[in-house]
C-alpha cells in the first residue's frame, strides 16, 4: 500500500488551529517593595512567555498562603526576587492556554492546577502565569476553580510531612499543631487516611471540625497546655514554632523516645535540631517540593472524597492586601483565595 501524504493545510486551517491571540499586558496584584499589606496593589505589568517545557495558564483563582505574607513582608523567600513590580504567589488554578507542543499532555483548554516557580518567575497574583509542567496537574472536575487554588502548596507540604518524612501508618500517633490552618487540615486528613491517630490542637471553635476531617483527639490550644493531654507520640508536626508560647520546645516533652519532630515554619525555631538531638529525638526542617505527579495523587483522593477542601473566604485579585490582613489575624480555617478570572 502506498502511502499517500496528507492535503496541506490551507492558511484558513492552520489559522483555525492557532490559539487566540494572547494580550501583551494584564493585570496583577503586586508590591514595589517589601513592607506591610498595604505595599500590595493592582498594577499593569506584562505578559509572561512561556519557553521551552513551561506552560502558560490563565489564572482564575490563586491561593493565598503564610509564605506569601512573610514574603511580602521581608523575610520569605524575599531574598530571591529579582526585580519589582513582581507578583506574588504559588497557588493557582487556571487553564492552560499556551503548551510547548501540540501533542503536550497539558494541551491548550485543559483546565489544570498547581504551583508557579516563585520568585524565579512572576507569582500567581495575575491574569496569566508561567509554569514548569512537572509542577502541574488537571483540576479535579468536582472541584471549582476557587476550590482548587487552595489545594497545591498546603496539600502538597501536607503531603511531604505525613506520607513522605512521618510514614503515616496504622497504630502511629501523630501530633499536629495548628490543624485547622492551610497545611494542618490537609495534615490531618492525609494522617487519619493512612491509618495514623491523629491528635490535633486548634481553637475551640473549629473543635467539632477537626474531629470531623479525622482528628480522634483536639486540644484547644487557648486553654489546655498539650503536653498536659497526651505522651509516647511518635511524631510531632510542627506548624507553628516557638513564635507562640514556645510550641516547638514544649513538643519535645510529649515525643517517645526516638520520636520524631518535623519543624515546618523557617526561622521560627532556629535551634530546634540541636535541642531535639540533645534530648534524643529525631527533627528535620520541611520544604515543599511541587511536583505534578504527587498533585496527581491528591486530585484523586480529592475526587474520590476521601480527601477536602476548605476555602474560608474569597476575596478579589484587587482585595489581595485584605486577603494579607485577614491571614495575619492568624484565625483562618483552611484556605484564603483570589478569584482573579470568571471561569
Amino acid at each position: 500500500m502506498r502511502f499517500r501524504p496528507q492535503r496541506p493545510e490551507s492558511p484558513s486551517d492552520v489559522a483555525l488551529a492557532q490559539p487566540p491571540a494572547l494580550p501583551s499586558t494584564m493585570s496583577a496584584a503586586v508590591i514595589d517593595r517589601t513592607g506591610d499589606a498595604a505595599e500590595l496593589h493592582l498594577a499593569t505589568i506584562d505578559t509572561p512567555a512561556p519557553i521551552l517545557s513551561e506552560v502558560l495558564v490563565r489564572v482564575v483563582a490563586a491561593g493565598v498562603n503564610p509564605i506569601d505574607a512573610k514574603t511580602r513582608s521581608g523575610s520569605g523567600v524575599s531574598g530571591a526576587i529579582g526585580s519589582f513590580p513582581t507578583a506574588l504567589g504559588f497557588d493557582f488554578s487556571g487553564v492552560v492556554v499556551k503548551s510547548p507542543y501540540e501533542a503536550h499532555a497539558f494541551p491548550v483548554g485543559t483546565e489544570v492546577f498547581g504551583m508557579a516557580g516563585f520568585p524565579r518567575t512572576g507569582g500567581t497574583y495575575a491574569e496569566y502565569v508561567t509554569v514548569p509542567s512537572l509542577s502541574l496537574a488537571r483540576k479535579p472536575a468536582s472541584l471549582s476553580h476557587v476550590e482548587a487554588a487552595g489545594v497545591p502548596l498546603a496539600a502538597l507540604t501536607a503531603w511531604g510531612l505525613v506520607v513522605e518524612t512521618a510514614l503515616a501508618h496504622e497504630g502511629q500517633r501523630i501530633l499536629i499543631h495548628a490543624g485547622s490552618g492551610g497545611v494542618g487540615h490537609f495534615a490531618v486528613q492525609f494522617a487519619s487516611y493512612f491509618g495514623a491517630q491523629v491528635i490535633a490542637t486548634g481553637s475551640a471553635r473549629n473543635a467539632d471540625w477537626l474531629r470531623e476531617l479525622g482528628a480522634r483527639t483536639v486540644i484547644d490550644h487557648a486553654t489546655e497546655r498539650f503536653e498536659d493531654q497526651v505522651s509516647d507520640v511518635d511524631v510531632v508536626i510542627d506548624l507553628v514554632g516557638n513564635v507562640m508560647d514556645d510550641t516547638g520546645t514544649r513538643s519535645l516533652r510529649v515525643l517517645r523516645p526516638g520520636g520524631l519532630l518535623i519543624e515546618v515554619p523557617t526561622g521560627a525555631w532556629p535551634g530546634f535540631h540541636e535541642a531535639a538531638t540533645a534530648e534524643g529525638f529525631r527533627a528535620t526542617s520541611f520544604k515543599v517540593v511541587p511536583d505534578g505527579g504527587t498533585l496527581a495523587t491528591v486530585a484523586r483522593l480529592l475526587e474520590s472524597g476521601a480527601v477536602q477542601v476548605y476555602v474560608d473566604r474569597v476575596f478579589g485579585l484587587d482585595e489581595a492586601a485584605d486577603a494579607h490582613r485577614e491571614l495575619e489575624r492568624g484565625h483562618t480555617r483552611g484556605k484564603l483565595v483570589l478569584r482573579v478570572s470568571d471561569d
